[in-house]
């Protein structure tokens, strides 16, 4: 049987700083290179504007021949992660692929990072998505993630952040995580066209942790396969405006996937933490981001269109939010050096921890 046709997603946004490393990493694929595409979106950049000149003088001369065949598709705006990322799957759904990767615009792949993620998902159906092993670069002995965490208020982080990768002992060829990581994501195209495409809505932020929510949701679940590996340049951006989208989207993760009852029980944890969230916006220069939030949901015409997702969601759903939730942690941490805090450390999370301990137990349905 041949493999599985695979559709290699690159969202490109101001490329030309990691392009060569991508280019090289691509001539050093072991997959074979008859059965790959290597799809480009490219959303615009508001500074440096369209990538699509230096990629058509740069990678189409290399297409089907040193690297696998490229697809150039440009945007005539930012589409942001979802809607950039939805372009590249219909192309793949169109073309008849069978797993799409996605591809972070600043790193690269290592040379037989797709054999393990085929392994992974063709040997077990009840995996929905597998990532890679993340890890740092040029620091290649630490992880960048091993499989995000998920916090039960909504929040997601990387797993394992700056850990060192020769003190795991992974499983193989694939282990469960909290939610995968849509920096080097593999997915089946088939669970794409019968679940639907990343939620645009959500534009940046938390668009990943909503689809494993939503496989989980009806069955599926998340694994890490790491065999595959994945080097990211990563830097957690200082654009304020990440913080408006990871507040707003996990209000509108844990509004559209949590019944009214696990709702209720999270309110008072939730109402606390929002104070504690207030300072740290105030501190870190953030407040206006953290005020348009509050803006944004108190317009009446947001909440109507987060309620038909809801009420999509919760009538196709199989599965309770005890398993939804089975994963989630207590303790946030986060990977900006400036988020990080001793009245985080030493009270807020030991105390979402207590409340976490206490209400999982709850959580019957």
């Amino acid at each position: 049987m041949p493999q599985p046709k695979i559709a290699i997603i690159y969202l490109s946004f101001h490329c030309e700083p990691y392009i060569d490393d991508v280019m090289s990493a691509l001539k050093k694929l072991t997959y074979p290179k008859d059965r790959l595409a290597f799809v480009v979106v490219d959303n615009p950049h508001p500074e440096y504007g369209s990538s699509i000149r230096y990629l058509e003088e740069n990678f189409l001369p290399l297409s089907g021949k040193e690297i696998p065949t490229v697809v150039l598709l440009p945007q005539k705006e930012n589409l942001g992660f979802a809607g950039g990322n939805n372009a590249g799957i219909q192309w793949a759904i169109d073309n008849d692929y069978d797993y799409v990767y996605f591809h972070n615009n600043d790193g690269f792949m290592d040379a037989n990072a797709l054999e393990p993620l085929v392994k992974a998902m063709e040997n077990d159906r009840t995996i929905g998505e597998a990532q890679s092993l993340l890890l740092m670069h040029p620091e290649t002995n630490l992880i960048n993630t091993a499989g995000n965490s998920f916090h039960y208020l909504g929040f997601g982080f990387c797993g394992n952040f700056r850990v060192r990768k020769d003190t795991f002992t992974f499983q193989q060829p694939a282990q469960d995580i909290g939610y995968a990581s849509g920096a080097a994501l593999f997915m089946r195209v088939d669970l794409l066209k019968r679940y639907g495409l990343w939620d645009k809505d959500y534009f940046l932020y938390h668009e990943d942790l909503e689809y494993t929510m939503r496989l989980r949701a009806v069955g599926y679940r998340p694994a890490l396969a790491p065999d595959s590996i994945f080097y990211h340049k990563y830097s957690f951006g200082r654009n304020k405006q990440k913080y408006y989208y990871m507040e707003r989207n996990r209000y509108a993760l844990m509004f559209t996937y949590f019944k009214l009852p696990t709702l209720i029980l999270f309110l008072p944890m939730a109402l606390l933490l929002e104070f504690g969230l207030i300072f740290f916006a105030i501190k870190n220069g953030w407040i206006k981001e953290k005020l348009a939030v509050y803006k944004y949901w108190l317009n009446l015409k947001n909440w109507k269109l987060w309620l038909v997702k809801r009420k999509n969601i919760q009538a196709t759903r199989v599965s309770g939010d005890r398993v939804l939730l089975r994963s989630a942690v207590g303790a946030v941490i986060f990977d900006e050096n400036s988020m990080r805090s001793p009245v985080l450390k030493y009270l807020g999370n030991p105390l979402m921890n207590l409340y976490w301990q206490i209400v999982k137990k709850i959580i019957f349905w």
